[in-house]
Formats: C-alpha cells, structure tokens, sequence
C-alpha cells in the first residue's frame, strides 16, 4: 500500500514538495493530503494538483504516514501541539523549519517520534533544489531511504550530521537570495552598456546556471574552472582583478557567516 503523504502548511516550500512529488510519478494526488488556514489558497492548490484538503490539521496527522510540518517557524509549536495526540504511532514526522532542531520536535511531542529534519531552498520550485537532511535515531534504514528518494523529487539531497546545517542554511538555504542579488547585479552591468533588461537577466542567469552545472558535472575545482577562462592580458581577469579588488569574494562569505549565525542563534532558542 502506498503511503500518505501529509502536509500542514502549502507555503511556498510545502507547495514546492508537493509539485515535485506528482511530477516525478513519487506520489499520486489520491496520496497526498494537505491543509492550510487560507481556504482560497487551497482550493486553488486542490483544483491544479487533485490532492486532497482540508483546513483540518488534526485530519491531516491522523492520515499521514509521512507528516510534513510546513508552517512558519514560529507556530510550530501550537501545531504540534495540536496534532501530536492524532498522527500515527509509526508517522514519520519531517521538519522544514529553520532553527527547529531534532531534539524540540522530539520534546514538544512528548513521546519517541520518528523525526527527519531537512533544509530545502526555494530553488525547488523548478525542481533544482539542494537540500540538507538528518534524521533521529528512531528512524530505521528503509525510512531513511524513503525519505531522501522523496526529497530527491524537488532536487539534490545530501544526508549530514545535524551540526552541520547551519551551515547548510548559510551556503544553500538563504543562498539563493545572494546568487540573485549577483544575478541583477551582472544584468545591471549589461544593462549600463546598452544591452535591454529582460535580455540581460537572460544572459546572467544562464551563465550562473551553466557555471554551477560546470563544477557539478566535471567535479573540477571552482579555481580551476576561473583559471580556465582567465586569458592572460583579457576581459575576464580583469573583471575578476575588479572583483577581488571591490571585495565580492569576502563578502559573500560574510554573508554566508551571517546566515549561518543567525540560524545558530535561531536553534538556541526554540
């Protein structure tokens, strides 16, 4: 029997999943159920997916063998609160927050839960996703392997210790913010130089694209893929001599660093 799928919350992300799961065949709309505050938004998703839904939580946990809790991390433990006398006694429960670690899933619900903690970006709308994932020590084997072949439906999945994803936050979690601050920032210089806006943001994202299936598909160093194309005495060492010079490599680690501290910070506090 396949399982059901269940998300309280159809946000961006949870949204994103959901796509990502009937596209690649991983679930059918008759296995997945969904339930969101906002009714109109619903009906909307219900109307271009054929999931089921509902604006019952304790409905969607009572179902799910997989439990999804895609809401804001802020009222996460309400709705835990909520559902946690409802899901299933073998649920998987699978956690999307930032800063909301294994260990306060695990206390909020009061009794041994199965907790997969994740960190997906926004990428996974188009299905290019990268996403972080660890799980507790409830989980077994062919749990886990279900899980990371579900996320594998919205992206690339890589399984790390939980300690590292504050650092997955930083460097693929808020990250796509940055790479389209870069990516206006290059059409702005295009731009500058007479080339039409929409064409410009073309070009820019394109070659961010082409650049990061570079490194993904040869597996040659980053540096070395510069070197390739640095010319001696031409255009593109002279743009990266500018780019040294105005700082673009440090602060986009400072940005990274700031990322990964907030999230520390946001950790400690739930």
């Amino acid at each position: 029997m396949d399982k059901v799928i269940g998300f309280i919350g159809t946000g961006n992300m949870g949204a994103a999943i959901i796509k990502g799961l009937l596209d690649t065949g991983f679930a059918s709309p008759g296995n997945i159920v969904a339930s969101r505050r906002n009714q109109l938004a619903l009906d909307k998703l219900k109307s271009e997916s054929g999931i089921q839904t509902t604006s019952n939580n304790t409905l969607v946990a009572s179902k799910a063998d997989i439990l999804f809790i895609a809401v804001k991390p802020n009222v996460y433990e309400s709705i835990i609160e909520e559902v946690r006398t409802f899901i299933k006694a073998d649920a998987v429960i699978v956690n999307i927050a930032a800063g909301k670690s294994i260990h306060f899933i695990e206390d909020t619900f009061q009794k041994p839960v199965k907790v997969a903690r994740a960190m997906p970006n926004t990428p996974a709308l188009v299905g290019e996703g990268m996403i972080g994932i660890c799980f507790n020590e409830e989980m077994e084997k062919t749990e886990r392997e279900y899980i990371v072949e579900l996320f594998s439906s919205i992206g690339k999945v890589e399984v790390v210790a939980e300690s590292l994803l504050d650092a997955v936050v930083g460097v693929s979690g808020s990250s796509p913010a940055i790479l389209y601050m870069i990516i206006e920032a290059m059409a702005d210089g295009a731009v500058k130089s007479g080339m039409p806006r929409q064409q410009a943001y073309t070009f820019a994202a394109q070659a961010m694209l082409g650049s990061a299936k570079m490194v993904l598909e040869t597996g040659i160093h980053p540096g070395e893929l510069k070197d390739q194309v640095c010319s001696p005495g031409g255009t593109t060492i002279e743009a990266v001599t500018k780019a040294e010079e105005t700082g673009l490599r440090s602060s986009i680690l400072a940005a990274v660093e700031a990322a990964v501290a907030k999230s520390v910070e946001m950790t400690k506090e739930s």
